[in-house]
């Protein structure tokens, strides 16, 4: 039986048929290792649509035992139907299941296709501004969106958005004026810098991902080089600049690299498993990076592992820093994980993780994916089932007003004390 991996003490996961063989575990949803070869429902009526979900969660859903098996005939929606077949809790091992979900097949492709997604391309600090009633910041834009055109920069703090005070968005916890329905929807925000207040209008648009935003070669206080990388999605356009990005950090003879996982909510467990072997090089090659494990009637079909391999431009670590919190999650922490079961030391910085062992084979059906939980990971020790999340091994609280890779923003530049000390 698959075990939690031991904690640490603080210092001091379609193949949805248009995208075949591909292996998900993302934050909202992900999938599996081999393709379900499950056609979708023959007719797109309701009933039809509903029989489809119930036979499909019958025979792939990792927890489909412990489905409720609601009757179809009280939902009057798919959505609501396929939400009452998904596990409610009660299982000492397993937590309730709040990872399955679905989305509209058109935009689960953009994403993991085309490496694109529909937004204003800016993300904001509402966990950390509603845990304590605090300023509202911008944490995270996208270099090729409306709001990175736009001049938007992290550590902007948010001061209005569309008239609604920032402050009143905090108290009811509600951001939902992020997220746009569609293309060309307007956004009007107030932002203040240094100081000063200016108003940004934004349209929102389909704008291709920079997954990878950043990475350079850092000097500690003590005169080490360390490569620091941000990645911040786990899908394929990772894998060209995470290759440069390690070759400039092997040219610069780097002491030891700092991995910014803190805002990758997850993906392809095949781009995790890259990521990771760059790190682990000739350490893991070869070992197993992830096991993924099915429910009974998919095991011996199904189940697979992943295998580091050893690229020319991994740097072998014997030890890595990761930079995480609680929006790290998934196929960022199997990255975690599966360094950890070959036995490469993992120092985690930042707050713990989001907790989600478990991934998916997305499904699609009448145009809707289906991303309902298929499979748990474990790494080569059978350590899995962290779903409280990997505790950080030196707990630091994030400064947004710090850009990304300032030697003097909080978790890096406890990254770089860190490894100025040896730990």
């Amino acid at each position: 039986m698959p075990h939690a991996p031991n904690r640490r003490r603080p210092c001091a996961l379609n193949a949805a048929l248009a995208l075949p063989l591909a292996v998900w575990l993302t934050a909202c949803g992900g999938g599996g290792g081999n393709d379900s070869d499950v056609a979708g429902a023959t007719t797109c009526s309701v009933a039809a649509q509903k029989a489809w979900l119930a036979d499909y969660l019958d025979e792939w859903y990792f927890w489909y035992r412990l489905s409720p098996r609601p009757n179809a005939g009280a939902y009057s929606t798919v959505d609501a139907y396929y939400d009452a077949l998904l596990y409610t809790g009660g299982v000492a091992d397993f937590p309730a299941d709040r990872w399955s979900y679905s989305e509209s097949t058109e935009s689960f492709n953009r994403f993991f296709g085309n490496g694109q997604t529909l937004g204003w391309g800016m993300a904001v600090s509402g966990l950390e501004a509603v845990a304590d009633q605090g300023p509202l910041y911008v944490r995270l834009v996208e270099p090729l969106s409306p709001a990175g055109l736009a001049g938007v920069l992290r550590g902007d703090q948010v001061i209005s958005v569309n008239g609604r005070s920032a402050a009143d968005m905090v108290r009811a916890n509600d951001f939902s004026a992020l997220t746009p329905g569609s293309a060309d929807q307007a956004l009007e925000l107030v932002l203040r810098r240094q100081g000063s207040e200016r108003i940004v209008q934004l349209r929102s648009a389909v704008f291709s991902l920079t997954p990878v935003p950043l990475d350079t070669v850092l000097t500690s206080p003590a005169g080490r080089r360390l490569g620091y990388v941000v990645v911040k999605d786990m899908i394929s356009q990772v894998d060209t600049p995470v290759e440069a990005a390690f070759r400039r950090f092997r040219a610069a003879n780097v002491d030891a690299v700092v991995l910014d996982l803190r805002y990758n909510g997850g993906g392809l467990v095949s781009v995790a498993n890259t990521v990771a072997s760059y790190l682990a090089g000739q350490r893991g090659n070869g070992r197993v990076f992830a096991s993924l494990l099915y429910n009974d009637k998919r095991a011996a079909a199904n189940n697979t592992s992943y295998r580091f391999t050893n690229p020319d431009a991994a740097v072998g670590a014997a030890k890595a820093y990761v930079l995480m919190g609680a929006r790290t999650c998934s196929a960022s922490e199997q990255v975690i994980n599966g360094l950890r079961g070959v036995g490469i030391e993992v120092v985690a910085i930042g707050d713990a993780s989001c907790g989600k062992p478990v991934g998916f084979l997305p499904q699609s059906s009448c145009g809707t994916t289906y991303s309902a939980v298929n499979f748990e990971s474990v790494n080569e020790r059978n350590e899995g089932r962290y779903f409280d999340g990997f505790a950080a091994t030196c707990p630091v609280q994030e400064d947004f007003t710090q850009a990304l890779g300032n030697p003097a923003e909080p978790l890096l530049a406890t990254a770089l004390q860190a490894a100025d000390l040896g730990r």
